[in-house]
């Protein structure tokens, strides 16, 4: 890992990031896996339709409430020890799940496995903000976001696979367990600074302080008020819910229409609820480049960032219109992918701004943003459930339409160059 010449830099950052994309697909394989389980399930255990729907929301609602708990988590005792304890505590009540023989007992392990998954994001952008480049960041949530979209496009798939040979009940022990293992690998391999990191030479450490300044493993006291009282932080978490309602329409529902409303069969429903959460991948991956490039062309972060979460959100409301119109079942898996894309599209960005502006304090600011994305989270899969039961599947995208029209106005109020962390020196030198 370290070069022959101590003048080249080493790549441990991108060690680190290796392992947060890993998280990440990590987290969306156990978020997924029960909605691709639902119509076997289903005939299991005799849920109907709408107690789904509330046992999806029993994660959304624990993984909502947490998110600043889990923030701040990762702020106090770094990333290194709070990141390992949470995917611990997820991936025990993924494999729980198994055992589930009731509604209620199900909800109860969904919402704990919610609690463990709240700190993932917010400790992992903690985690970032002290390795990866101002000029990296945007790639760099935009790589691991997409990771977690091919995790979810696999898992239909995989899960699928498991069921027809084991049963239900296997996929989440086996996804339980890799969870184990990614944070046995984690403790041992990760430090929260450069500065304490065994494979990184002098010329990265220096490239790194540098660029994003000497940091501290944890910070010392998080500055609520001013996060609090942070126009971008408020209208950046607007934004974020309305991406994160329409999103778990795809994540936890999609399967089910796909079975229920287009009449695919399970084998076929596996195959099409994967595509256009990989068509989501690549909106990941092109959201955070895009946002970075134009960030070094036009020499503005607050542009850059806003140009990009416009366009996708725009692009996603276009297209989820005659995804949800035409009576072409193929046709409408296709817009869906041109939907999602769009929606993703916007994800880099919105988990680059924390990054941004946030300093020590990106986990906290990560954390106010993703507990608004998964209130709508939250929200979406009970809501959806009703809509359908008084009116028909076509009404809850039609919902969704309107909201990416309103994260699109949300998305021109962010601004990724006022730091908090000017704000505090600035109250403290006064």
């Amino acid at each position: 890992m370290i070069p022959s010449s101590p003048d080249r830099p080493t790549h441990a950052r991108f060690a680190v990031l290796a392992f947060i994309v890993a998280a990440y697909m990590i987290t969306y394989m156990d978020r997924v896996n029960l909605a691709s389980a639902v119509p076997v399930i289903q005939k299991d255990l005799g849920f109907s339709m709408i107690t789904i729907g509330w046992i999806f929301a029993a994660f959304r609602w624990g993984y909502a409430l947490f998110q600043i708990p889990g923030g701040w988590l990762g702020d106090r005792i770094g990333g290194r020890r709070a990141l390992a304890l949470v995917v611990i505590w997820w991936s025990a009540f993924t494999s729980l799940t198994a055992f589930a023989w009731s509604a209620i007992s199900m909800g109860v392990c969904r919402f704990f496995f919610g609690l463990g998954e709240a700190g993932a994001f917010p400790i992992a952008t903690r985690s970032l903000s002290a390795w990866i480049l101002p000029t990296e960041r945007g790639f760099a949530q935009g790589v691991t976001h997409a990771a977690s979209r091919v995790g979810a496009a696999l898992t239909p798939a995989l899960v699928v696979l498991l069921m027809l040979q084991f049963g239900w009940r296997m996929p989440f022990v086996l996804f339980g367990v890799l969870g184990l293992l990614w944070a046995m690998a984690w403790y041992w391999f990760y430090r929260d600074t450069p500065a304490e990191h065994r494979y990184i030479n002098r010329a990265e450490r220096r490239l790194i302080e540098d660029s994003v300044g000497v940091r501290h493993a944890r910070a010392k006291a998080v500055p609520w008020r001013l996060i609090l009282l942070s126009p971008s932080v408020w209208t950046l978490s607007l934004m974020y819910f309305c991406y994160g309602y329409s999103i778990d329409i795809y994540l936890d529902w999609f399967p089910k229409y796909l079975n229920d409303h287009r009449g695919f069969n399970l084998t076929q429903m596996g195959f099409y609820a994967s595509l256009p959460l990989l068509a989501g991948a690549a909106g990941d991956l092109l959201g955070g480049s895009i946002s970075d490039r134009l960030a070094k062309r036009l020499g503005s972060l607050k542009a850059a960032r806003r140009g990009v979460a416009l366009a996708g959100f725009l692009l996603a409301a276009i297209f989820i219109v005659p995804a949800t119109l035409t009576t072409n079942s193929i046709a409408s898996v296709l817009y869906s992918c041109g939907a999602v894309l769009g929606l993703e599209l916007t994800v880099g960005v919105s988990w680059a701004i924390p990054l941004d502006i946030g300093g020590d304090y990106a986990g906290s600011i990560a954390s106010i943003m993703n507990t608004f994305g998964n209130l709508g989270s939250a929200v979406s899969p009970i809501l959806l459930a009703y809509l359908v039961k008084l009116y028909s599947w076509n009404m809850p995208f039609l919902v969704c339409c309107w909201l990416c029209v309103g994260g699109a106005l949300f998305s021109l109020g962010v601004n990724a160059e006022k730091k908090i962390a000017g704000e505090v020196r600035n109250c403290v030198n006064a």
